[in-house]
Formats: C-alpha cells, sequence, structure tokens
C-alpha cells in the first residue's frame, strides 16, 4: 500500500524530522493520568522518538517510484532496524526491509531516500557508515 493508504489506516508515519513533545501536551498527560509532568514528558518523547519519520524527499521518491509500504510489520522491521544501528552508534546507514532500501539519518530517525528493487541495480550508496539487513 502507499504512505496515503497508511495515512487512512491511521499506522503511525510522520513526514519531516520527529518533533519534540509540546510542553503543554505533555502538562495536560500528566494531570489526567495522576503521573508527574516529568514522567509523562519522557513519555511522550520516548513515543516519538520510537517512530520513524520520512523526509520530503523519500516521500516523493516512495510516490515516484510506486513502492508499497505493505503493513505495519515492514514499518517495525524498519524501526527495528535503526534501532540495530542506532545501538552500534551508526550515523546514516542503509536499511534493506525485503526488497526495498532506506537510507535513514540514524540520529534524526529519518528516511532519507528509498529505492525499490528495480532502482537498486548499479546504484551506488555513498555517504553511509552501515547497512541493516532485516
Amino acid at each position: 500500500m502507499l504512505i496515503n493508504e497508511l495515512k487512512l489506516r491511521n499506522l503511525q508515519i510522520s513526514t519531516g524530522n520527529v518533533n519534540t513533545a509540546k510542553a503543554g501536551n505533555a502538562e495536560k498527560a500528566a494531570q489526567t493520568t495522576g503521573g508527574t509532568f516529568a514522567e509523562a514528558l519522557q513519555s511522550e518523547l520516548d513515543a516519538r522518538n520510537s517512530a520513524v519519520g520520512f523526509s520530503k524527499h523519500a516521500m516523493k521518491r516512495i510516490e515516484s517510484r510506486n513502492i508499497e509500504i505493505l503493513d505495519s510489520d515492514m514499518l517495525q522491521r524498519l524501526n527495528d532496524g535503526i534501532e540495530i544501528a542506532a545501538e552500534k552508534g551508526s550515523n546514516e546507514t542503509l536499511v534493506l526491509v525485503d526488497s526495498t532500501a532506506f537510507v535513514v539519518s540514524v540520529k534524526n530517525r529519518t528516511v532519507i531516500t528509498t529505492m525499490s528493487q528495480d532502482d537498486l541495480k548499479g546504484n551506488i550508496f555513498t555517504n553511509i557508515d552501515s547497512t541493516v539487513i532485516m
């Protein structure tokens, strides 16, 4: 399915960089759940930092190359690949999920660009420091 279909299905995808939590939202969450502001803020930050974002360039490539993000399992494996790269200290990594390649900024948890299997032939990936095969 394409990104627009994922949005319609309410799967968690963000475009652009992952935003930091707003203090007002965290404070409201703390008041409604009975927790402290710090706990609510940390919870919000953890939730936002676990989601992968897609740059505008990556979104254009997904659309123009008709790359299908099959389901939330594919996104979960992409997230897992980013987490593995982060644990190893990578900055820019190539994550291969099935037949789709994602070049990812690990620090920002943002997909920079993506390629389908057909687009991979004859290409060289530069400015990456690791590859994760999922």
